[in-house]
């Protein structure tokens, strides 16, 4: 089974940064899961910026917004970075909208469980990025609060099952569990 790392925070709380440092720090080939769908102007520029960043690395970037569990199983990487949970969970909420279906807690438990299985069978580290939603006011309307629960959710669901877990305080990385 690969070796879990969750890294969680804040917005701008310095969690990508400390992830692709800690995966570069690691022997090996390198992957990155981006999980962000370019959808404007703002957008296009933060990923040429991450990909920037990511240049020296030596890095294979896979986009892909949903089949989450597919691209850990189909990477064969020594490492394998995945930027972000929250936004793979917007992601999996925005598809269902479109078809007409809700997703509950237990569905996004459900697919975490596909992810970590995805973990378990392949080798080497999967660091997970992941905003922490939950430490602000309450959302003011239904949809902001149940996506904030469907993230709190997935983000028990791998932090329950990773080696270490990480929280990072204005770029302070704070070991919650396990060490770094």
């Amino acid at each position: 089974m690969a070796r879990v790392i969750l890294v969680t925070g804040g917005g701008r709380s310095g969690k990508s940064t400390f992830a692709q440092k800690l995966a570069e720090s690691i022997a090996g080939s390198r992957a990155y899961i981006a999980t962000c769908p370019v959808i404007d102007d703002e957008t296009a520029e933060r990923v040429r910026k991450h990909r920037e960043a990511r240049k020296a690395g030596r890095w294979e970037t896979i986009e892909e917004p949903l089949a989450l569990a597919d691209a850990l199983q189909q990477d064969g990487h020594d490492t394998c970075l995945v930027d972000c949970l929250t936004l793979w969970v917007n992601n999996v909420v925005y598809e269902a909208e479109k078809e007409g279906r809700d997703v509950t807690e237990d569905d996004v438990t459900r697919l975490c469980d596909e992810v970590l299985e995805a973990c378990r069978r392949r080798a080497g580290t999967v660091i997970f990025v992941t905003n922490e939603v939950g430490m602000g006011i309450i959302p003011e309307n239904p949809l902001a609060r149940r996506y904030r629960d469907l993230a709190g959710r997935c983000n028990q669901a791998i932090a329950r099952q990773a080696e270490t877990v990480i929280l990072m305080v204005s770029g302070i990385p704070v070991a919650i569990k396990g060490s770094i």
